[in-house]
């Protein structure tokens, strides 16, 4: 019995240590702990402002660009890379990250909101820069997909723990928003701390550059994000304020959406990602545009608050296809592009989304279904762009049409 207890033991500690041992998890841990504190954040936001703060379609438009503007300066993470590593980098991301949402519930006003979400994103905007180029180094070709939809299931659980805690708390506790937002920011600091204990330092596989590269043959790849963050952004900024505005969703009500949506990731993003591995990038971005030219015309016409709650589940599921934009690239680039590439693919995917928000904010106040009708438009140039794929890119088989010497 107690040979049968210590042996139990010693398996588990080998567990653990292998489980601390592994680069993936700690990429991993991080994913966890900045999705539980951007879900706090973001699912709160809406109801925040409008209740608080009395923000209309203009306000809220120029917080999300505001919020976007780090995203586009995300170049800007190659030239830290020359004083510290990539591993340190995504670590004091997060934790300024955390600061940024503990802070965010004691400024109910234009201003106090502006600065603390330019915080909150400088830390996000730089951790999703580092955190797709270390996956890109660490994890082979014929992992990466799977590897990628685990990270969304992550974000899933990290995101369901944050809203059945925010249902909790508000719905049945009546904690305010302020002890809220600085419970996530506590937490992740707490959590973070552990993380830097625990995890040693993990060596890149191969160098990486270290200046701003923009290379000829990598074009449809920048094209594709271009496009993805246009679109991406009206989904993000105008869909769930539709929600609140329109049909007078609760806090409550939102977060209930959001579980539902984090439920669905969490069955089956590591699925979809596998999938991706089998189909190839081109099927599944093909798939993915043509059902978000649809999703977008629907959200354009409907009238009813359940069927536009349906189209916000279905259109969050799509999200995970997006990986096949991420090991399109990895299987064109060459190894040592991964970290520079990362940076200046997030200033590509955040040129339209610094502008559409604040744009589309005034069109908004006009006509709610002229601005997810862009978003369709968006789709369709996203959709030609996938037809442009071939079934198997690799180096020097980047596309089928408009292809440049390296």
């Amino acid at each position: 019995m107690f040979l049968g207890t210590t042996a139990r033991r010693v398996v588990s500690r080998k567990r653990l240590s292998d489980f601390w041992g592994k680069p993936e998890n700690l990429l991993l841990s991080l994913t966890f702990v900045m999705s539980f504190m951007f879900a706090t954040w973001q699912v709160l936001l809406n109801n925040f402002v409008i209740e608080r703060a009395n923000f209309t379609g203009v306000e809220i438009g120029v917080l999300q660009s505001l919020r976007e503007v780090p995203g586009f300066l995300a170049f800007t993470a190659v030239f830290v890379l020359l004083i510290i590593r990539e591993q340190f980098f995504a670590l004091i991301s997060v934790a300024i990250m955390a600061l940024g949402v503990a802070l965010t519930g004691f400024f109910p006003f234009a201003t106090g909101l502006y600065l603390t979400t330019v915080v909150m994103s400088i830390g996000f905007h730089y951790f999703e820069t580092i955190n797709k180029s270390l996956t890109l180094q660490w994890l082979s070709k014929e992992h990466a997909p799977h590897f990628m939809g685990r990270a969304l299931s992550v974000k899933a659980i990290a995101s369901l723990s944050a809203y059945g805690l925010i249902f909790v708390a508000m719905d049945t506790l009546g904690v305010e928003y302020k002890w809220m937002y600085l419970l996530a920011g506590v937490g992740g600091l707490c959590a973070l701390s552990v993380i830097v204990v625990k995890f040693k330092n993990f060596n890149p596989h191969v160098d990486q550059h270290k200046k701003l590269l923009l290379r000829k043959r990598y074009w449809l790849f920048y094209a594709l994000v271009f496009f993805s963050g246009a679109r991406r952004q009206i989904f993000v900024v105008f869909a769930g304020f539709l929600m609140v505005e329109k049909f007078h969703y609760s806090v409550g009500e939102i977060s209930a959406l959001f579980i539902i949506n984090y439920v669905f990731n969490f069955f089956f993003a590591a699925r979809i990602g596998k999938l991706i591995g089998v189909i190839g990038e081109r099927r599944a971005l093909i798939i993915e545009y043509s059902a978000l030219i649809l999703i977008f015309v629907g959200y354009a016409f409907v009238e009813s608050a359940t069927v536009a709650a349906g189209l916000y589940v279905i259109d969050h599921l799509f999200f995970a296809f997006a990986i096949a934009v991420s090991t399109y690239f990895q299987k064109i680039a060459d190894p040592a592009d991964m970290a520079a590439t990362a940076s200046v693919s997030f200033t590509i995917n955040h040129i339209a989304a610094v502008v559409i928000p604040a744009l589309l904010g005034i069109v908004w106040i006009i006509s709610h279904g002229t601005v997810f009708l862009m978003g369709a438009v968006f789709a369709v140039f996203s959709l030609i762009l996938a037809f442009n794929i071939p079934l198997k890119p690799s180096l020097n088989n980047e596309v089928l049409v408009g292809r440049v010497a390296p």
